[in-house]
């Protein structure tokens, strides 16, 4: 064969070869039917490469649950995902509500398989006998005094919905009662003497549901008020649509509260109806009743529904008094901190008998309107026939109260616009003494957090602050931020001298998070420890001695042993105008990039905005956590022998009276440049090789960063929205409306720049996204648009998919997608003589075949 002949052969052996790997990788080339297919846009589900596979099979480490107190866990098991034909089982989407009809249940596909008893002085376990042959559990609670183990059984297949009773010191499980109505909840709360439950049950008279045979009874229609000024109406989705959807909302959403004793003894509570609230009170005489009523909507889910708020006897079930009815709520005043007007975030003060405790808005839930007094905070003990007394005026929006005792309790209050946080110490039980400030701070400020208070369950169920026994002193427990990283810890807070001691603080090499304290003196905490090849696990660690060594109290196995060897660096380096950023650099197993040279790079991120530089450039996250290897992020790549950046900071700053968004593109390109650069600068990787890629507001950059740089050879935008005028009320954190920021929302949004996405994007978008702004279109018109202005890119719609993916054979082909479309070539690392299958991204002229 002549030399011209053998060059002809290569070439055409190439071109083919190049044409088989843009259509389908090479463990797929041996179905021609399924490259062709691919080749028209007409596919089934894939399988990705078996490394990926191996990430997406890999087993769960079970659930713990510790009881009141703390000497049992119940550790619950759950399986690997479901499947296509679970998530694809009959779905109604109503009043912003997925509904499972066959089931009375709220729509969810994974429940635990496995239950069982562990102690914790030991860490014996336990099995517990009589549990259902498919066991199937939506959720569980330990009862108030611990002798008992409720969860929800709910079996798909049968269509039942159950409530069980497992019996601790016996070990054995029995059916309480069944016909649960678990749409709007969990289907069942305890009773504080532990005596009984108040479950939800189907109505006795409910018949049959009513015809949806599509026929219409006469048009949807909405009507403005007059004079309503402006107000914010975010982009919701499963709204009711017509009379039709009301009445099967009305059907499937109806309850019946029931008391149910041990015994399976039952009554009825009140009347049937459809409830937000139904929380029995702490001495458990009364019940906070809050029922929906009409007219619904069609522009606003369920929450934003009229409702009464009222308060029953819970032993006859009559109305004892009405707090407030409140109205439909259509909309509310621009900007994030904006509220209703009237009684909300209404409850039970915990350590009191029956006090309910409220707040109202003093500025007519409008943040735009000058007031002194933001939020007023109100408090009205049983039997409700006495003005309620004010407990707390804030210039602020409240945001809780952990409740301890008459003389203790920490009230919360927060405002968004300026990112600020207050803390006060409150005396409940005399609400006309002065509050005392403990903290007012940055609530972007991680490295200045003082922490959380650790609560503990009293023999009534109640959560209450964890004190010393001299009533002194607080618990408080947070993440430790700092500049080496997240170092958790433990501090006893000295409540008269506002000084903290510390009792624990993670340590290197492992990182390890404080879980509860395990005993009223303190002498011993549960926590989780984990390191970057070791999985996460339970020990205890004694207080006391603070030389001992935790005792392990679980022993998970790592679920990816042939992942073991991931290097991990927390990297620092700096965006052009000085502001500090941080990421986390992973590199597959036995890599060496002095050795080995660069490799494909994917990067995975999500912008967040900042009110300040100094809380923008503080370091997150740890060099000694796991390295978890999920499906969902980027690391499951590190299986095909890509280096990974995860969660590099994008910070969009905007201070003082600045907003983050004016300058939104010029800040993410910043940090783009500034995460290519260091990595590039490490050798890990060249700039002909990193792909970007993010889920919803990540997509959302990762668009505008094709749009807007050259810095990628490919892009992943898994549910994003990109046309920022189908979202005019707001998105992620902008306050402004459309009409206000018109010039940011048009320079924001990266459909008005698709004719400059010259590199490849493959999008990835659930059929039945039900997130906020994220609507199916938004992915169908970018694609649209690309593919109009000639360029590059590749949709996918999974089918019966929400905004996070749940069915396996959605996740194999979101990694099949992904994995071809960052398709690589055979690469020999000179070092060790081993072979890696690394291709290069995609060329342009291979890629425009995906379109």
């Amino acid at each position: 064969m002549s030399t011209h002949a053998r060059r002809n052969r290569r070439l055409t052996g190439l071109v083919l070869s190049m044409a088989l790997l843009a259509v389908v990788p090479q463990a797929w080339a041996a179905a021609p039917q399924a490259a062709a297919a691919q080749a028209q846009g007409v596919a089934g589900y894939e399988l990705p490469s078996a490394a990926l596979q191996a990430v997406v099979d890999a087993p769960r480490a079970p659930s713990l649950f510790l009881s009141p107190r703390r000497d049992v866990a119940a550790l619950m098991q759950m399986p690997s995902l479901p499947s296509i034909q679970v998530v694809a089982q009959p779905e109604l989407k109503l009043a912003g509500l997925r509904i499972n009809p066959k089931t009375f249940s709220d729509s969810r596909f994974s429940f635990g398989q496995k239950l069982w008893l562990m102690n914790v002085a030991d860490g014996k376990e336990r099995q517990i006998s009589g549990l259902p042959a498919s066991l199937s559990i939506a959720s569980l609670t330990w009862s108030p005094d611990q002798k008992w183990l409720a969860f929800n059984q709910v079996d798909a297949a049968t269509g039942a919905n159950e409530l069980w009773l497992v019996d601790v010191a016996g070990g054995s499980a029995r059916r309480l009662v069944a016909g649960l109505n678990t749409v709007l909840g969990t289907g069942y709360q305890w009773l504080p003497d532990s005596r009984g439950l108040v479950v939800f049950t189907r109505p006795s008279n409910l018949g049959a549901a009513p015809a949806a045979d599509g026929i219409p009874t006469g048009p949807a229609v909405q009507q403005t008020s007059q004079g309503g000024g402006v107000v914010s109406i975010r982009t919701y989705q499963d709204l009711l649509k017509n009379e039709a959807d009301a009445r099967q909302f009305d059907y499937y959403a109806t309850t019946q509260p029931m008391e149910v004793g041990l015994d399976g003894q039952s009554r009825a509570i009140g009347a049937a109806g459809i409830f937000m609230g139904f929380a029995v009170s702490p001495d458990g005489r009364f019940v906070l009743s809050q029922p929906v009523q009409r007219p619904y909507s069609y522009v606003v889910p369920l929450s934003s529904f009229p409702r009464r708020i009222e308060v029953l006897d819970r032993s006859t079930g009559k109305l004892v008094h009405t707090v407030a009815v409140r109205p439909l709520v259509e909309g509310l005043p621009t900007g994030n901190d904006a509220e209703v007007t009237g009684v909300r975030d209404i409850s039970w003060r915990g350590d009191a008998d029956a006090t309910l405790v409220w707040a109202e808005a003093q500025d007519g839930g409008d943040p735009n309107r000058e007031a002194k007094v933001r939020d007023a905070v109100f408090m009205q003990a049983a039997p409700f026939d006495t003005p309620p007394v004010t407990l707390a005026q804030l210039g602020s929006r409240y945001a809780g109260i952990s409740w301890g005792r008459g003389d203790l309790a920490l009230l919360n209050e927060s405002w968004w616009k300026t990112r600020r946080s207050k803390t006060w110490l409150i005396a409940p039980d005399n609400a006309s003494a002065d509050a005392r400030l403990l903290w007012d701070r940055d609530a972007q400020d991680r490295y200045a957090d003082p922490g959380r208070p650790l609560m503990a369950s009293d023999d009534r169920g109640r959560s209450l602050l964890q004190t010393t026994a001299d009533g002194g002193s607080l618990y408080l427990a947070g993440a430790g931020a700092s500049p080496e990283g997240d170092r958790p810890f433990v501090d006893r807070f000295d409540v008269a001298s506002g000084k903290a001691t510390r009792l624990f603080h993670s340590q290197a090499p492992t990182y390890a998070a404080p879980v509860t304290l395990l005993d009223a003196q303190a002498s011993s905490l549960l926590i989780s420890r984990e390191s970057p090849d070791e999985p996460t696990n339970f020990y205890v660690q004694s207080l006391a001695d603070t030389n001992a060594a935790p005792r392990a109290l679980t022993h998970f196995a790592h679920p990816l042993p042939q992942l073991k060897g991931v290097q991990k660096e927390q990297i620092r380096y700096k965006r052009k105008d000085g502001v500090d950023l941080t990421a986390t650099l992973l590199l597959p197993p036995g890599y060496d990039p002095k050795r080995d040279g660069p490799r494909p790079l994917l990067m995975w991120a999500y912008p967040g905005e900042f009110k300040s530089a100094a809380a923008a450039s503080q370091v997150t996250d740890s060099p000694y956590r796991f390295n978890a290897i999920s499906y969902w992020g980027p690391q499951a790549f590190l299986a095909k022998g890509y280096v990974v950046l995860a969660s590099p900071s994008m910070p969009i700053i905007g201070e003082g009276d600045k907003e983050p968004n004016d300058t939104y593109i010029e800040q993410l390109v910043a940090n783009a440049q500034a995460a290519v650069a260091e990595v590039v600068r490490r050798g890990v990787t060249d700039r002909e090789h990193i792909a970007i890629g993010g889920h919803s507001y990540g997509a959302f950059m990762t668009a505008n960063l094709l749009a807007h740089t050259r810095l990628f050879k490919a892009g992943i935008a898994r549910s994003g929205a990109y046309n920022r005028t189908l979202t005019p009320f707001g998105f992620q954190a902008e306050e402004r409306n459309y009409w206000q920021a018109q010039d940011v929302y048009q320079k924001m949004a990266p459909f008005n720049y698709a004719d400059r996405i010259k590199d490849p994007i493959l999008f990835i978008h659930g059929v039945d996204d039900n997130n906020s702004g994220t609507f199916p279109m938004q992915s169908e018109r970018m694609f649209a648009a690309v593919k109009g202005l000639g360029g590059t890119a590749r949709l996918v719609m999974l089918p019966n998919e929400s905004h996070a993916y749940r069915a396996r054979e959605s996740i194999m082909t979101m990694l099949a997608e992904s994995e071809r479309f960052m398709d690589l070539r055979n690469v020999r690392l000179p070092a060790s003589g081993r072979h890696y299958q690394m291709k290069p991204f995609l060329h342009r002229s291979m890629a425009r075949n995906l379109v």
